[in-house]
């Protein structure tokens, strides 16, 4: 099983943060190596609470996979849940906390814990998770100062593999 955990600060509101990471349909645009995102069932209710099934196909060299998810949102707690369905892995959820900082600006909590059916898979995946990893967050703050303005403010990690 591969876990890894970032803390990032960034100059934007946590409820902002929590709907550009909440808008699953959107991924294609801006995270890197997905190359699909279908949603197949969505229900959220006036608050933002509720649940997303999606379909991600994601491409990474030679890999092409498809893996279904369900995204638990609510937006008052500030938090997005994503439990694995089927797909490759073993296991998948990512948590997704958003928190205001005093100062301004919030502190984005994402936590990811995977394992893949195949060995060969959780390999190639160990191989490359660090930078992987450190990409697709990066990709988060990126559309965050496209779509808000400026730039992040910085970010903490830690990793089990």
């Amino acid at each position: 099983m591969t876990k890894k955990r970032i803390e990032t600060n960034v100059p934007y509101s946590a409820a902002q943060m929590f709907d550009l990471v909440g808008d699953v349909d959107r991924y294609p645009e801006f995270l890197p190596w997905c190359a699909a995102l279908r949603v197949a069932e969505r229900d959220i209710d006036a608050d933002g609470r509720g649940m997303i099934l999606a379909d991600m196909v994601v491409v990474y060299r030679m890999f092409r996979e498809r893996f279904r998810s369900r995204v638990a949102l609510d937006r008052p707690a500030r938090t997005i849940d994503v439990e694995y369905v089927s797909g490759p892995f073993r296991s998948l959820q990512n948590r997704w906390r958003f928190e205001d900082l005093p100062g301004g600006g919030s502190v984005i909590d994402f936590e990811i814990d995977f394992e893949f059916k195949n060995f060969f898979l959780q390999a190639t995946a160990q191989a490359v998770f660090d930078k992987v990893f450190s990409r697709m967050s990066s990709a988060f703050v990126a559309r965050a100062d496209a779509v808000y303005g400026a730039g992040a403010i910085g970010n903490k990690e830690t990793a089990e593999a």
